[in-house]
């Protein structure tokens, strides 16, 4: 009698373990599958904002409810190859104009103030210029905040991109420790 107490105590911790590692494997697939995505930069696109091999942690619940907004730093399916991700600044919306010239940036005939920018050019700006468009409904227009080492918008292999391919946006940096910080957007648009 005394054995089969052993064992049932055995089985019953066993089954007891099993119960606790599949709730937690499940409840983290959730967590990372609709709530937030740890997330690491990769290059220098939107330097100084985010720098290289930064970790962050992405806010994906937001876009369950809401679209993404102007200023707002989004993580995206890469329009071309959705196998790999971007990271860059939400400048437009759909139903918004955007234009630029010489660098400067306008949304709605309103021109930015991106302080937020990177100014690697002699000169202090970049020299991309984009022909006024309105940004389609459903899409979002994306720059990197080192405009001179940016693949984003302003090219036809990313282009404006869908809300559907848009995954979360940025939230925290967590790593390095050192430089750990919440993630503001900035629309440029003054306060």
């Amino acid at each position: 009698m005394l054995s089969n107490k052993h064992e049932t105590s055995w089985q019953d911790t066993a089954s007891d373990w099993l119960v606790s590692i599949i709730v937690a494997v499940a409840l983290a697939f959730c967590i990372r599958t609709f709530l937030v995505e740890p997330y690491m930069v990769e290059g220098s696109s939107m330097y100084p904002t985010l720098k290289n091999h930064e970790r962050l942690i992405v806010d994906k619940l937001s876009y369950f409810v809401t679209n993404p907004k102007r200023g707002e730093i989004v993580v995206f399916r890469f329009p071309k190859d959705e196998s790999r991700d971007f990271i860059k600044r939400v400048i437009a919306v759909g139903g918004d104009t955007i234009e630029m010239k010489n660098g400067q940036v306008f949304v709605n005939g309103q021109a930015l103030k991106e302080d937020y920018i990177y100014k690697n050019d002699p000169k202090g700006k970049n020299i991309s210029s984009y022909r006024k468009t309105i940004v389609p409904e459903g899409t979002i227009f994306v720059l990197g905040d080192n405009r001179n080492n940016s693949e984003d918008s302003r090219f036809a292999d990313v282009g404006f991109v869908p809300h559907k391919l848009v995954k979360g946006r940025a939230l925290v940096c967590f790593w390095p420790l050192g430089n750990m910080r919440v993630i503001k957007a900035d629309t440029g648009m003054g306060k």
